[in-house]
């Protein structure tokens, strides 16, 4: 009777063997698993930040170019403004100059 208790008490050892080495694989299994799947979203976010980024360059690139534009025409204007200023208040300024040098004072 003994050696049938210690025969169950093996078969039962054997048996939670099997369970724990099963669950163990299943284990192995699972976290493989979920490696693959994190290394894909990470990936998959990579990428979409990326993406975005490029948009974000190319639209400033983009206002960039047409922001150097717009200023080299006001810059354009505001010399050609200022010169037609000279030139419509150059006589005057020659008189004035002209007037103070050759006048003499006693």
């Amino acid at each position: 009777m003994e050696s049938a208790g210690i025969q169950q008490l093996l078969a039962a050892e054997r048996e939670a063997q099997q369970i724990v080495n099963a669950a163990r694989t299943a284990k192995m299994t699972r976290l493989k698993q979920a490696k693959e799947e994190a290394e894909t979203e990470v990936a998959e976010h990579k990428t979409s930040t990326e993406q975005g980024f490029q948009r974000k360059l190319e639209a400033t690139s983009g206002d960039s170019g047409a922001n150097v534009k717009r200023l080299e025409q006001e810059t354009d204007a505001k010399i050609e403004q200022l010169k037609n200023e000279a030139t419509r208040i150059s006589k005057d300024v020659v008189d004035m100059l002209l007037k103070n040098v050759t006048t003499v004072n006693n």
